[in-house]
């Protein structure tokens, strides 16, 4: 029964039992490494992954050149699928569009005829619909592939052979830069202007251990093919690319237009690399619908050829600065493009590498491409010569050349022991036409090995001389500024280098719309306002029982301060303010305020640093200090207490300081005059006394100019006194009785 069921087992073969974990592992890193080098990641030399690589080789087989038609791209794609590119023809059209657009590439390696899309981020029309060849940038990245240049390698049928690299005469990978994602690692490389590239190119020829800092001296940062500003920093594009990892702030190019009547409307004329256009304004819509961009009335897409999208400010009042910095701070107005220098080195190592490697590794890549250049040609012409010093024999023994042509069975061997001829050269002569026997002919043999001589004695001298190749390289590096630099069409800077932008308020209180309105409030502490700066409030209504107590001219961008009896302030935007309908709403309903505290001021905080405006704040119990208005405004409805005082005491003014001289009168009807600079200035306290009372507490105070004398109203008077040596002493003195005709309310104004 044993044998029988053994006999009935399937033959499995070989089999080797694996741990699933070390199985998978074994995979995986298998994929990882497939996805690397031969999808995700550029190659330093030609800055091309396969699939364009593939692409570039197929279309020159094609004899799709620069100066031939255009042939439909389904062409194009079905022949690298087949031959070289076992992938989707959408993953091959794809590839092929992107390079044809001169809004992804710097400079396009594919010349597009037909819809290829658009900024707006719409797709190519099918391949069957378009047409392309091979532009000049493309011819210059295949230049000298047929003369022994680079490596090829077979397909993935075996059934031929495809270039491992290209010959690279275009710094690629810089100048149209790159981006892929493999498996654990990714690439971003920006694109750079070819000009540029060349002259640090020439440089680092010139010397070759040159430093980071004197390589950004000629290529400044990036410059995109949608243009843009730069606002970067030179310290931290340096850092980025000495290390190869960092990332370019980059903005949308705009300027001003000035409009009838003083308004003015915005127009971007660039935006930032690889944003859509349509989806930016999209972006910029709902930004306005949902208000949160309130400066912002209206956004219009008037592009043509050229980008032109227009933004309608609320009005001309709206600083342009602030308006734009808010943008750029919600949309894509502003982006950052990613350094990544994550490439396959020319070992076909992924690593990351700094500017100067990337640069030596092209002129390192160019450098070998001219020695196996040189030794192919040096091969061919060796060849040929050997070919014409047989041809020179056969001239000058022409007739017996021909009679052992006519009479021996193998004439080969008879004529290369004649004269000592090779195996090449007896066969070429025997392939000779009859019209090549001409007397003429000697003569061009003759002209052509003398200039074949002469080249091979010049490829010698530059395959034994490093210098020599070198400054060979050099000029290949002139000629490609030359062809595609600053001077040829398209070749100059498109992405300018802006200042770094400074910190514009962008909070919320700065994107409101600066209007004018009247703050009122009532005895019993209700307020609102009022649009526009009223003159007449006689006629507003309060609640049955309240009446009015403050009325304040302000702008909505304003800070309304309040201050209570308690010594606590209370902030708030006047734009949070209820409107004019109505009796408005009650102070403390707004705050966490004290039931029993009592408004005694309201102000409009001056945060201006250059004003640096400065309060004194007094207690009844004759207390006080200066403070700054930066120290009274609070960020919490519970306020901020600015004044601490002891049982019994409050708040009794809080007066912005004007002049150089305090009076403080006290219940007692005694007037003090002294010095402001006694007074400490602090954040917050007690304060120092003011004013001694046997009795009774401050009644009021108020700053001066000694110069202008001190003033006080009595009824529709004022009244000014100058000669205050009467009552002029120290900080903390008791103080003489005031002026005859000083008010009984021992008040320096009437209100």
């Amino acid at each position: 029964m044993s044998a029988k069921n053994d006999q009935e087992q399937p033959n499995l073969g070989n089999v080797v039992e694996t741990p699933l974990g070390e199985a998978l592992s074994e995979r995986y890193l298998s994929y990882a490494l497939s996805t690397i080098m031969s999808r995700s990641l550029p190659d330093v030399r030609d800055g091309l992954k396969p699939v364009h690589r593939r692409l570039m080789h197929a279309m020159r087989e094609q004899k799709l050149t620069a100066k031939s038609s255009h042939k439909k791209s389904a062409r194009v794609v079905g022949y690298v699928m087949g031959q070289y590119h076992p992938h989707g023809d959408m993953a091959i059209y794809d590839a092929l569009v992107r390079l044809a657009q001169d809004f992804s590439v710097r400079y396009p390696l594919v010349d597009g005829q037909g819809n290829f899309g658009n900024i707006d981020g719409d797709n190519a029309a099918a391949m069957r619909y378009t047409e392309s060849r091979l532009t000049e940038v493309a011819e210059a990245l295949l230049h000298d592939i047929d003369k022994g240049a680079i490596d090829f390698r077979p397909t993935y049928d075996g059934a031929g052979e495809e270039p491992t690299v290209l010959p690279a005469r275009f710094p690629n990978l810089l100048a149209n830069g790159a981006v892929g994602i493999a498996v654990g690692m990714a690439t971003s490389v920006p694109p750079h202007n070819v000009g540029e590239i060349c002259d640090a190119l020439k440089h680092l020829i010139d010397t070759p251990q040159a430093s980071i800092e004197k390589l950004v001296s000629f290529i400044q940062g990036p410059d995109f093919p949608t243009g843009g500003v730069l606002v970067e920093s030179l310290g931290s594009i340096i850092q980025s690319y000495k290390t190869g990892k960092g990332g370019f702030r980059l903005r949308a190019r705009w300027e001003v237009e000035q409009l009838k009547g003083g308004s003015y409307q915005i127009i971007i004329t660039e935006i930032p690399y690889q944003v859509q256009k349509s989806k930016l304004i999209e972006r910029i819509a709902d930004l306005i619908l949902s208000k949160k961009v309130h400066l912002l009335a209206n956004v219009q897409d008037e592009s043509s050829e050229d980008i032109r999208i227009v933004l309608e400010p609320k009005n001309r009042n709206v600083q342009p600065e602030v308006l734009m910095e808010q943008l750029f701070k919600l949309s894509d107005l502003e982006t950052r493009a990613s350094l990544n220098m994550n490439v396959l080195d020319g070992k076909n190592i992924p690593r990351v590498m700094n500017l100067r490697e990337v640069l030596q590794a092209f002129l390192d890549h160019r450098h070998d491409v001219l020695v196996r250049c040189s030794n192919y040609r040096l091969e061919e012409i060796i060849r040929r010569l050997e070919i014409l010093d047989g041809y020179l024999i056969a001239h000058l023994n022409i007739d017996e050349v021909i009679k052992i042509i006519r009479e021996e069975d193998k004439p080969k061997p008879v004529m290369m022991a004649r004269w000592d001829l090779t195996d090449l050269q007896a066969e070429s002569i025997l392939n000779m036409r009859l019209r090549s026997l001409r007397k003429l002919e000697e003569f061009e043999i003759k002209k052509e090995h003398t200039e074949l001589s002469e080249e091979k004695s010049g490829l010698e001298s530059l395959l034994a001389d490093e210098s020599l190749r070198w400054s060979h390289i050099k000029d290949e590096v002139k000629d490609i500024k030359k062809n595609f630099g600053p001077k040829s069409p398209g070749g100059g800077r498109r992405t300018i280098f802006g200042q770094i932008p400074d910190n514009i308020d962008i909070s919320a209180e700065s994107l409101i719309e600066k209007e004018p309105v009247t703050i009122l409030c009532s005895q019993k502490g209700w307020i609102r306002s009022l649009k526009g700066h009223v003159s007449d409030t006689s006629d507003v209504k309060h609640k049955e029982g309240d009446e009015a107590k403050f009325e304040l001219q302000a702008h909505t961008t304003d800070k309304l301060v309040i201050a209570c009896d308690n010594g606590r302030f209370y902030t708030l935007g006047i734009d949070k303010l209820p409107g004019g309908r109505g009796y408005g709403e009650p102070v403390r309903l707004m705050f966490e305020m004290e039931n029993d505290a009592q408004i005694i001021q309201l102000f409009i905080a001056n945060l201006d640093k250059e004003a640096n405006m400065r309060r004194l704040v007094a207690s009844n119990a004759g207390r006080g200090f200066v403070v700054h208005d930066k120290d009274i405004v609070a960020q919490t409805k519970n306020g901020r207490q600015v004044m601490t005082f002891a049982t019994g005491s409050k708040l009794q003014s809080c007066a912005p300081v004007q002049g150089d001289g305090v009076a403080v009168i006290g219940d007692n009807r005694r007037l003090l005059v002294f010095k402001l600079d006694e007074i400490p200035e602090l954040t917050k306290g007690k304060g120092v006394i003011l004013q001694r009372y046997q009795s009774g507490g401050l009644a009021d105070i108020k700053t001066f100019s000694f110069e202008q004398g001190l003033q006080w109203e009595i009824g529709a008077k004022t009244r000014t006194e100058t000669d205050l040596r009467l009552w002029f002493g120290k900080r903390a003195q008791s103080g003489r009785l005031p002026p005859s005709g000083f008010p009984r309310t021992n008040k320096f104004n009437n209100n």
